[in-house]
This record gives structure tokens, C-alpha cells and sequence, in this order.
């Protein structure tokens, strides 16, 4: 038998402030037509005055909990992938444990940008197959319209904010690739591309900083790297992508995502897309998907499911999971 990390319970929440792409037309040169045709995104949500990462984070887990029929004090574990933090430091992680009640385990962040999530499956994935937790809360939350430049319309208008939240659970299954639970994961990351994404400036420059992006040149990584690396996740898992259910992307750009899908030789009626409602969430975007791939009906138990994502570093990955 194989301890594997199966997913028992999601959840997401989305702020209640609703932003259409027409909003954008009085302060910037744009257009609802320019920004649809560019990204496919039509909509995003802003946290409110005073809402915070870890508020968001905290309301996701919440509904994960009672999706799973949990309480926090079934939880061993927080990870929190997240690259917009409430504070430097404590994690947000940690005031998500608080927010829930939780007194036991132990709570911490992952900071791999649009890739976080990926990186924070992968962790959670190795801390319940070591035996170090048996059931771990994975959260992805953002709120990047703090970090905008709202004069760059070439950033501005792609990115959101909200959380989402996967319920871990250890449980024995009998080895195979028809297992149900996370079967393998690939990252990746290289610093020479630093400058194509980043935020230009943070605690140790003692400056704050907006976020910054060479759009063309994302384009042109992204959809190799990420047919790539969900293919050597395939690989590990002993699959292929003829056996793929649903790709699960990084909701970053439906050209992204429609240029992914084709290289994997897969249709984009495999394909959940959430990226017009709410834009680039980061970290957020993944587990946000799934939630609401879970609650459209698209995602079954039994389900293969690749999810795969690129951000800032680069830093790149994928995971293949059976639901």
C-alpha cells in the first residue's frame, strides 16, 4: 500500500466587489473589446478597505472544512502559498490558524508567485507521504490589486484577488496510477528570468514597489514550460495526456491556457476555465478553479486531473492528481 495525499474537501472565496473591464475605460487607454480579445478576461473581484490575504485565506479553509465535514481540529497543517502576505512577517499562514481556531500543528507560507500553489501541493504531498502530517490545508490566496501600477494598462486590468483551499487527507491506496490522490509532481525554476516578472521593490531595498511584467516574453515561456512540465508529471505518474480528465490551469491568459492545451494535444473541453471572472488571481488560481470546477459539476470523483502554472522566478510546475 501507498500513503498518498487525497483531496477531501475545496473551497474558495471571492471578494464582493465585482470589477468589469468597463470600469477600467475612464482612468486608462483601454477598452472592455482590447482587454477580452488580449487576456479573455472580462471580470476580476478587489478585496475591500481592510480585508486581507489571510481573511480571504481563512473563509476559503472555512468552506473546505465543512465541504470535508472537518474542524480545524482535524487538521494537522497550513500551507499557504502566497506572494502578498498581510505582514512581512508572521506567515499568513499562521493568522489563518488563529482565524480557524486551530491551537495544534503547525502553519507556514510558499512564495512561488502564479506557481505557489504547485509548490505548496508538492510540500503538503511529501509531509503526509513522510508521515509528518496526515492531513494538511493547502491554501492560495492574493490580494494583487495592492501591488498594481493602475497606470500600466498592460498589467492593471489582468489580475484579482480571492482564495481558494484544498483539504488534504492521508489515505492507503494500493500503488498504482489508478490511485485516487496527488501521483507525482514536477518544479522547476530559473533566476535568469528574474526581470520578465517581478516586483520592483520590497523590505531589504526599503522600497514598496509595483509589479512589473515583460508580457511578450511570459507568452513565449509559458506555453512551452507548461506543456512541458505537465507532461514530465504525466511521465512520473506513468501516464499520458490521453488520460487526462481535466487540465486545471493557472488562470493567467486564455491564450496561455488554449496554447497549453493544443501542444498537449488535448481539447479545451478538458479544460476548466475560470480566467473570465476572475482574472489573474496568482497563487489563488488554481484551487480557486478546482473549487469551482467541483461545484459546476465538471470535476468527479475519480477524475485525472493536471494542474500546472508559471510565475515569476520563473518558477514553473505541474502535479497530476486522481480526485
Amino acid at each position: 500500500m501507498t500513503r498518498r495525499a487525497v483531496v477531501v474537501g475545496t473551497g474558495h472565496y471571492l471578494p464582493e466587489r465585482v470589477v468589469e473591464n468597463a470600469e477600467f475605460e475612464a482612468t486608462l487607454d483601454t477598452t472592455d473589446e482590447w482587454i477580452r480579445s488580449r487576456s479573455g478576461i472580462e471580470r476580476r473581484h478587489f478585496a475591500a478597505e481592510g480585508e486581507t490575504t489571510s481573511d480571504m485565506a481563512a473563509r476559503a479553509a472555512e468552506r473546505a472544512l465543512a465541504d470535508a465535514g472537518l474542524t480545524a481540529d482535524d487538521v494537522d497543517a497550513i500551507v499557504v502559498a502566497t506572494s502578498t502576505p498581510d505582514l512581512t512577517f508572521p506567515s499568513a499562514a499562521t493568522m489563518v490558524q488563529s482565524k480557524l481556531g486551530m491551537t495544534k500543528g503547525f502553519a507556514f507560507d510558499v512564495q512561488a508567485v502564479c506557481a505557489g500553489f504547485v509548490y505548496a501541493l508538492s510540500n503538503a504531498s511529501a509531509l503526509i507521504a513522510s508521515g509528518q502530517a496526515s492531513r494538511v490545508m493547502v491554501i492560495g490566496a492574493e490580494t494583487f490589486s495592492r501591488i498594481m501600477d493602475w497606470t500600466d494598462r498592460s498589467t492593471c486590468v489582468l489580475f484579482g484577488d480571492g482564495a481558494g483551499a484544498l483539504l488534504l487527507e492521508a489515505q492507503d491506496q494500493p500503488g498504482t496510477n489508478k490511485d485516487r490522490g496527488i501521483l507525482a509532481t514536477d518544479l522547476n525554476s530559473d533566476g535568469r528570468y528574474k526581470d520578465l516578472l517581478y516586483v520592483d521593490g520590497g523590505v531589504s531595498t526599503h522600497t514598496t514597489g509595483h509589479l512589473r511584467m515583460q508580457g511578450n516574453q511570459v507568452f513565449r515561456h509559458a506555453v512551452e514550460k507548461l506543456a512541458s512540465t505537465a507532461n514530465t508529471a504525466l511521465d512520473r505518474a506513468g501516464l499520458s495526456a490521453g488520460d487526462v480528465d481535466w487540465i486545471v490551469p493557472h488562470q493567467a491568459n486564455i491564450r496561455i491556457i488554449q496554447g497549453t492545451a493544443k501542444k498537449m494535444g488535448l481539447s479545451m473541453d478538458n479544460v476548466v476555465v475560470t480566467v473570465q471572472d476572475h482574472g489573474n488571481t496568482s497563487a489563488a488560481s488554481i484551487p480557486l478553479a478546482l473549487s469551482v470546477g467541483k461545484d459546476r459539476g465538471q470535476i468527479k470523483e475519480g477524475d485525472l486531473i493536471v494542474t500546472e502554472a508559471i510565475g515569476g522566478g520563473l518558477a514553473w510546475g505541474a502535479v497530476v492528481l486522481r480526485w
